[in-house]
């Protein structure tokens, strides 16, 4: 009978190590990826409504900055403009997460964690957005505030409810983002601490530093809030995660390995985007 040795252990630990690290380079890469998807959508389609009602202003990779007074909005604008990205995002995260749901999350690869990431990312850009905005009164906030005209009591009582949802949905995204993934090394219930650092906290972590880094000397105070955000999802997540004792998820998992055309992806999307909007472009 064979003995076990230091070196066969130590080989065995370095393997399991190396899993780790692969899954929060992949997670890191579809993060930066599905936010660029979420967050590309909800400013364009925030352009594209501004020129419609021939709005002037400066779009740069961080934000949208309009170059009008405050005697030139008027209500059907305000609510359009400013509430047209979050209604979408809205749309976006819930037919990703439908996708993810009813046809992905018995499959293998790396597909169900992007369109998992693109729905959380949808969520932060609806509930957690509008948190974020009204402690600047900015963004969303004007939908709200133009919308009811009953006062900041009533927006800042809306923002709490949409905080509070996002962490509620966030808890109970557990399940989901637990059968996201594949490797029965990393789902391993006595590895749950390792899996929820290594693909929930570390993609969030890595992932915003990159996004903040390529938006420099771009990134608005908002932006930054809404990355803050993410921490409504990811904490109430992380602590379901560690709850849910099940760690099968795919019949036949796929081999952890680094998925290096998602990472150059997001690389490629991210530059593509720093390199569109600067200089920042004028409509209008």
């Amino acid at each position: 009978m064979a003995v076990p040795t230091s070196t066969n252990s130590s080989a065995e630990q370095q393997t399991e190590k190396n899993k780790f690290l692969v899954s929060a380079a992949n997670g890191t890469a579809i993060y930066i990826l599905a936010y660029y998807l979420v967050w590309g959508l909800y400013e364009i389609a925030k352009v594209e409504a501004s020129r419609l009602f021939g709005l002037r202003g400066i779009w740069n990779p961080s934000r949208i900055i309009y170059s009008l007074g405050d005697g030139e909005w008027w209500r059907m604008a305000v609510v359009t403009v400013y509430g047209i990205g979050p209604a979408l995002s809205l749309l976006v995260g819930l037919g990703a997460f439908v996708w993810y749901w009813k046809r992905e999350r018995a499959r293998r690869g790396q597909l169900k964690l992007l369109l998992l990431w693109i729905s959380l990312h949808a969520l932060n850009a609806t509930f957690g957005a509008l948190l974020a905005d009204t402690f600047t009164q900015s963004g969303s906030w004007f939908v709200p505030d133009w919308l009811f005209k009953m006062g900041n009591i009533v927006n800042v009582f809306l923002a709490l409810l949409a905080g509070l949802a996002q962490m509620g949905l966030g808890y109970f995204g557990a399940v989901a983002f637990l059968q996201a993934h594949d490797s029965r090394t990393v789902m391993r219930h006595a590895n749950r601490q390792k899996m929820v650092f290594s693909t929930l906290v570390a993609p969030w972590v890595l992932g915003s530093l990159f996004i903040v880094a390529l938006k420099l000397p771009y990134l608005a105070v908002q932006e930054t809030l809404h990355l803050a955000m993410m921490t409504l999802l990811i904490t109430p997540m992380a602590l379901g995660c560690l709850n849910e004792l099940f760690s099968e998820t795919v019949r036949k998992p796929q081999a952890t390995r680094m998925a290096w055309r998602l990472v150059l992806l997001a690389v490629l999307v991210a530059v593509a985007w720093r390199l569109a909007l600067s200089p920042p472009v004028k409509f209008g």
